[in-house]
């Protein structure tokens, strides 16, 4: 007997399927999840003063995360839609990188990690896109899960954060 955990996105016959959350509870659900823009220096000192030619960096970011986050289902194919109650993304400048952190949450019967890492993704990328003319060397890089909560499986929270 295989004792490996099974993909609940396959069949028994190995085709993708959505799965079935018609039995699951309804519970609260919360996922922080992350991720870094590395940079030139001057790329950050001109994003933090102001001076990016195509606008303020940081909060089309921030709004281009929040917009990922409520689309994470017409993106990752076997996601459910899902009615969101709260989602932030914070951006906190550092050395030669930003550190993107999206927060998501809803009253539900399946987690929000995907629109989460949704969200920090699509903010990294749109640093990206803001910045590329005058930085094409950034790096979009450690997209992660922090923190999870609510549901069957409990809680998880990253160690090596």
């Amino acid at each position: 007997m295989d004792d490996a955990p099974r993909l609940t996105h396959l069949d028994e016959h190995g085709a993708a399927r959505m799965v079935d959350v018609a039995e699951k509870a309804v519970t609260h659900r919360r996922a922080v999840a992350s991720a870094v823009v590395t940079m030139l220096p001057a790329t950050l000192a001109m994003i933090v003063e102001g001076r990016a030619p195509k606008g303020d960096v940081f909060a089309v970011a921030r709004v281009a995360g929040i917009m990922a986050a409520k689309r994470t289902a017409d993106l990752i194919p076997m996601c459910h839609p899902l009615s969101l109650t709260h989602v932030s993304v914070d951006l906190e400048p550092a050395d030669a990188s930003v550190r993107i952190t999206a927060v998501a949450e809803t009253d539900g019967k399946t987690g929000v990690e995907m629109e989460a890492l949704t969200a920090a993704s699509v903010a990294a990328l749109t640093i990206y896109d803001m910045c590329k003319a005058v930085d094409r060397g950034m790096v979009v890089s450690d997209v992660k899960l922090l923190e999870k909560e609510g549901g069957k499986s409990g809680h998880y929270l990253r160690e090596d954060v």
